[in-house]
């Protein structure tokens, strides 16, 4: 049974920082690429970041330069450092792990970037 276990979400101040992980099991984590998408209410499900199992990155435009995903194969776990963070950013937040025509999906987990 496949699992990604997101955490690390919250509510934080513009300007702030989260860093989110997600932890997989039952798949063979360092074959798969790690993705962070969001979600607002009303819109379309958004990619923010993706590490491949080689290790290659895509930003989605606007998050370059704040934010970094990152992934540990011997703790199963990808990683999205969250910086200069902007109301903008509020979102629910999905983890995926994704292989050939494979992909799993974690719950999410809320951020919300207020004063």
């Amino acid at each position: 049974q496949v699992q990604l276990v997101e955490s690390g979400g919250g509510l934080v101040q513009p300007g702030g920082s989260l860093r989110l992980s997600c932890t997989a099991s039952g798949i063979i984590f360092r074959l798969f690429g790690m993705g962070w998408y969001r979600q607002a209410p009303g819109k379309q499900r958004e990619l923010v970041a993706r590490i491949g199992s080689g290790g290659s990155i895509i930003y989605e435009d606007s998050v370059k330069g704040r934010f970094t995903i990152s992934r540990d194969n011997a703790k199963n776990t990808a990683y999205l450092q969250m910086d200069s963070l902007k109301p903008e950013d509020t979102s629910v937040y999905y983890c995926s792990a994704d292989y050939a025509i494979r992909r799993y999906w974690g719950q999410g987990t809320q951020v919300t970037v207020s004063s």
